[in-house]
């Protein structure tokens, strides 16, 4: 189930990169101040960087960054939204990098596509001494009422499909995230790298938590769902029928048709300080 749902994203990189959600300014702080390096003149490796959403920001931090990603579809979309920033094809279990070449490497919302027992090797061979690995995730809030009857619905949708296998609907939908077995699908906080994606020898991390917004039209919202993989293998008869009821449930919610999406970015942080 993993591996079609972590290609799925390659027929709908368009619709990823027109309709995903940035990440807030103070992210990148928070690394900046985990790390206790600047993102300037920095060498960035961003792993699984898709179409490019992090990257964009890396890059307009100052950071040389050099993006890698395995998707044909991910990948040509990058190429088109960031012809300056240099990609290579790889991913994170075999890392197309020289090793200790790297002040930082990031994952947005990819670190879950990969195996840990190898990623963490890597990330570790390719960091300098005093590097960082930062890894993310941007988690719907569902503080707000709406968001939490939204993924409500989703799972009592996906619940009832035979052909989908009862998941938790809201780290599918909402963040992407492949549905594995012993392998909890919403990291819970811990100042310690004792989770299982994250328990890399040497490496203990950090976490921050930074909450932001944005506000969008209701067709953006729609989009935005239809770009998670529980949606793209889920086909386009599926997706739509959730997506006109789901329309409906929030026209009458948000008659002038804007939207407030809230967020929660989950940041872990780990030091290469081990010789």
């Amino acid at each position: 189930m993993t591996r079609p749902r972590a290609h799925s994203f390659n027929a709908a990189a368009a619709q990823y990169a027109a309709n995903r959600p940035s990440y807030p300014p103070a992210l990148l702080d928070a690394v900046e101040a985990l790390a206790a390096h600047p993102l300037r003149n920095a060498h960035v490796a961003d792993i699984g960087a898709g179409t490019g959403i992090a990257s964009t920001l890396l890059h307009a931090r100052g950071a040389r960054v050099t993006a890698v990603e395995p998707g044909d579809g991910m990948a040509a979309e990058f190429r088109r939204n960031n012809p300056d920033i240099p990609l290579v094809r790889g991913d994170g279990n075999h890392l197309p990098l020289a090793t200790a070449s790297a002040d930082f490497i990031t994952y947005a919302q990819a670190w879950h596509w990969i195996d840990p027992a190898k990623a963490g090797p890597e990330a570790r061979r390719v960091l300098r001494p005093g590097g960082a690995l930062a890894l993310w995730w941007n988690h719907t809030d569902h503080s707000a009422q709406w968001l939490a009857d939204q993924d409500a619905r989703i799972r009592a949708f996906f619940q009832a499909d035979q052909a989908t296998p009862a998941a938790p609907a809201d780290q599918a939908a909402q963040t992407g995230q492949p549905v594995q077995a012993g392998r909890p699908n919403h990291p819970e906080p811990t100042q310690r790298g004792d989770h299982p994606w994250t328990d890399i020898p040497d490496l203990t991390f950090t976490e921050r938590t930074i909450p932001h917004t944005r506000k969008v039209p209701l067709a953006t919202h729609l989009a935005n769902l239809g770009s998670h993989s529980l949606f793209l293998v889920s086909g386009e008869e599926r997706t739509q029928e959730f997506m006109t009821r789901e329309h409906a449930v929030l026209s009458e919610l948000f008659p002038d048709g804007t939207i407030e999406e809230s967020y929660v970015v989950h940041l872990r942080l780990a030091r290469n300080d081990a010789p």
